[in-house]
């Protein structure tokens, strides 16, 4: 490590406190004026989401005000594509785009996502999700970005901006401390003002800065508050400090009071459908709210500053002009093109040791590729994030297409996840496939008991088309079905010999229907005669390519940080019989790797939406170069991560959960805690190598500008992502990071080019929250400026005097 000491006398020596005097909405006159023109039940229909039977394109829908010329809004779910009921683009997983470390990039991920919802008549976007990963474990990790808030930051201000470009609004989310599923309802977390100022903020107050529309609030309580009713969140923070200029509102259902509008919540999102199947739309800011303001109870210049805060917006995008913005047509060849970008440039490249990637097509290998998720895709996460993809081709199809004559596929699945109808000697009463009419509002569609004739690994699978429900067994955890969920939910689960219960649930959209269902299973013997097969086939193989995959979803948790099913084992035995064992990894966060050592080479390409399989094969073969950096630790246990082994971190006790590791979290902890990961935060390999060499640090009156060399000392073309890391404040008197990331830069290089690198600091990356003070300070004195390919890898030093 080379070690260059820099002192510089400080351009700023106190830095105050950014705490903002209150700052309503800025008034429009023209705005003003419609609001004297509605009447109270007008008012009332922009604070609550309602439904249009009538519109299928509608998941949010607001009536507008035709005759003042207020149009109707539509509005849908994000952040990996427009998820309608049809096909759309459905775009990399959020995390592999924060894996690019670019903001260019982030931001034509936004302009997709923003045309997208333009061309299908929508709105508003319910998204980017901003909450830091926290928990390894969390189902809805690969929807936000990265362990590092500056990581998060930065990503969500550029694509928030991307979606802005074409007209569609937006809703960051989710507000705050939303950072796991398990009992996410009801949960109340615990986290002092410092770790939630310094860790869980960023990614929201930088969506503020970059003009988000919308806000979105959380369901847990933060400190025993609902997030949905913190004034201090909502109020305090979000509009006074930050002084945001657009609405508040609530994630589905999770609005608790009318009163929650006095406190910062503008807009109430959620409708409940009754035991009659009727529908009650704004429980709480309909007719509630209405009867309050009648009573005084509350006034209604709160509903008017509500009103304004969303025609603002509104007004902002052009929807209250008498010509409304032009709606493009949709370029899903063009948004493919930038989905494949965004998958090679966010692809992760752990491991590759000889060399073994790329290929060569034309070497003649045989090539045995093994997995289910190689001959069904694996694009996306589950829930309400899930998209529809316009298509998405095989990786299986596209690696056979491009080996061309020169080598030979074959394929084996490994682990079969669908199997066969389960015979009337199983299952009582028999299952009996096809359409089904659920009750009104939704309910049991099928209960019978399972049996079984020996102990044994089965896999049930169940499919729902047409709405969405739950698979249970043996009365545990529900376990998602339907639209949301994917065209296949295959559950792996061990069953002693004897009966067991199995139960499906369903309902359609609100408007009726019937559901599409079928349930099947796999049973040891057809596994094991599939994973003996894959085994054969790879000990035959020049090359053996393996693709695993995990399930992150909403509504749950992982239970394990292992790859769900045999896959683990598959990877094992395959790399026992092929030394050349490649595995390709579609996951949504950070997996565990027991076969690690036996391997080649681990390339993770996340979910990587409906390009995904030509993006792997461009990478596997060479035709594009894996340009991603993890923007989370991965570890070596499930026990030995920050959260790792007490319960009370997660998933909570007692219907409480407390951040008591601090700033700790990520790679902040296995700094301080010693503890080695499987790879650090920031790592990422390339088909080339890199040099780093001659630092320059300079005080700005914005922060630092930190330079740097870099050369390309490899063969090829290729993209290295300098990481500025800085170290404690001597004059800090708090627990402090061993070291945090403070700014980063990604540069492409040809063979041999050199080039001058400048990585900005901004002046938030040199400070700290002062509880006792109320704000930002300056951590003055000597300080580390490290500079490094990632977080345990540190190339170049200096120091610092602020």
């Amino acid at each position: 490590m080379k070690r260059l000491v820099i002192r510089i006398a400080p351009l700023i020596l106190i830095v105050p406190l950014l705490v903002a005097a209150a700052s309503p909405v800025r008034h429009s006159q023209r705005v003003d004026e419609l609001i004297g023109q509605l009447t109270l039940d007008e008012k009332l229909s922009f604070v609550y989401w309602d439904y249009n039977e009538k519109d299928p394109l509608a998941k949010l829908w607001l009536p507008g005000v035709p005759r003042l010329g207020i149009p109707q809004i539509r509005g849908t779910d994000g952040p990996a594509g427009v998820t309608i009921h049809q096909p759309a683009i459905a775009m990399p997983a959020p995390v592999a785009l924060a894996s690019a470390f670019d903001d260019r990039l982030a931001h034509e991920f936004g302009t997709v996502l923003g045309r997208e919802g333009r061309a299908f008549d929508q709105d508003i976007i319910l998204g980017p999700m901003v909450n830091n990963i926290r928990v390894p474990q969390a189902g809805r990790n690969f929807e936000t970005f990265s362990e590092d808030p500056l990581v998060t930051a930065r990503t969500a201000a550029a694509e928030i901006r991307g979606i802005h470009s074409q007209g569609l609004m937006t809703s960051a989310k989710h507000y705050a401390a939303n950072t796991q599923e398990t009992d996410r309802f009801t949960i109340d977390v615990g986290v002092d003002q410092r770790t939630l100022r310094e860790l869980e903020l960023p990614g929201f107050e930088a969506a503020v800065a970059a003009g988000a529309t919308s806000v979105m609030c959380a369901y847990p309580k933060v400190n025993g508050t609902h997030a949905c009713g913190h004034r201090q969140l909502l109020t305090e923070i979000l509009k006074e400090q930050w002084g945001f200029q657009g609405w508040v509102m609530s994630d589905w259902t999770a609005t608790h009071a009318t009163e929650d509008l006095v406190a910062g919540l503008d807009q109430e999102m959620g409708v409940e459908v009754r035991e009659d199947g009727s529908l009650f739309k704004g429980k709480y800011l309909g007719e509630a709210l209405k009867k309050a303001i009648q009573e005084g109870r509350i006034p209604e210049s709160a509903l008017d500053e509500s009103v304004r805060r969303i025609l603002t917006q509104f007004e902002r995008f052009g929807l209250l002009d008498e010509t409304k913005p032009p709606r493009p047509e949709r370029d899903v060849a063009g948004g493919t093109r930038i989905a494949q970008e965004v998958a090679e440039s966010g692809a992760v490249l752990l491991r590759n040791e000889g060399g073994v990637l790329p290929l060569d097509p034309a070497a003649g290998q045989d090539i045995a590729v093994i997995g289910p998720s190689a001959e069904q895709p694996k694009v996306t996460g589950l829930g309400s994030s899930y998209v529809e993809p316009d298509f998405a081709n095989a990786p299986l199809d596209t690696i056979t297409q491009r080996v061309g004559s020169g080598g030979r596929v074959g394929y084996s699945v490994g682990e079969e996840l669908r199997g066969a109808p389960i015979p009337e000697t199983a299952l009582q009463p028999a299952f009996v496939p096809g359409e089904v009419t659920p009750p009104s509002s939704g309910g049991v569609i099928y209960d019978g008991r399972l049996k079984v004739d020996a102990d044994g690994l089965y896999r049930i699978a169940a499919r729902i088309d047409g709405g969405n429900g739950s698979l249970q067994i043996d009365g545990g955890p529900p376990i998602g079905v339907g639209d949301v969920f994917g065209p296949l939910t295959s559950v792996p689960v061990w069953l002693t010999k004897g009966e067991h219960t199995i139960q499906m649930t369903g309902a359609t959209p609100v408007g009726g229907g019937s559901l599409d269902v079928d349930l099947t299973w796999v049973t040891p013997e057809h596994a094991q005669r599939e994973f003996d097969a894959a085994v054969e086939r790879a000990r035959d193989s020049d090359v053996a390519v393996v693709f695993a995959y995990d399930d992150g979803a909403e509504t749950a948790d992982r239970t394990s940080l292992s790859l769900p099913g045999t896959q683990d084992k598959l990877i094992d035995a395959v790399a026992s019989v092929n030394p050349n064992t490649v595995v390709v990894l579609n996951t949504g966060s950070s997996v565990t790797m027991p076969w690690l050592d036996k391997t080649r080479a681990v390339l993770d390409m996340w979910y990587p939406g409906q390009a995904g399989a030509e993006a792997t094969t461009a990478l596997l073969f060479g035709d594009a170069e894996p340009g991603g950096r993890l923007t989370q630790t991965f570890p070596v246990s499930q026990e030995r991560t920050p959260v790792g082994g007490d319960p009370a971190r997660f998933p909570g006790v007692d219907g409480k959960v407390h951040y008591s590791e601090g700033i700790f979290s990520g790679y902040r902890w296995y700094d301080r805690e010693g503890v080695d990961p499987l790879f650090p935060f920031g790592h990422g390999l390339s088909y080339t190598t890199f040099e780093r060499a001659d630092p320059v640090v300079e005080r700005t009156r914005d922060g630092l500008d930190v330079t740097v060399t870099v050369r390309n000392t490899g063969e090829r073309r290729g993209s290295d992502v300098v990481q500025v890391y800085l170290g404690p404040s001597p004059q800090v008197p708090l627990e402090q990071a061993p070291r945090q990331l403070a700014g980063y830069q990604k540069v492409e290089l040809a063979p041999g080019e050199t080039k001058r690198v400048r990585v900005h600091v901004a002046e938030r990356a040199l400070q700290h929250w002062d509880d006792a003070a109320g704000g930002w300070k300056l951590g003055g004195g000597e300080r580390a400026v490290e500079i490094g390919p990632s977080s345990r890898d540190i190339d170049l030093r200096t120091d610092i005097t602020l």
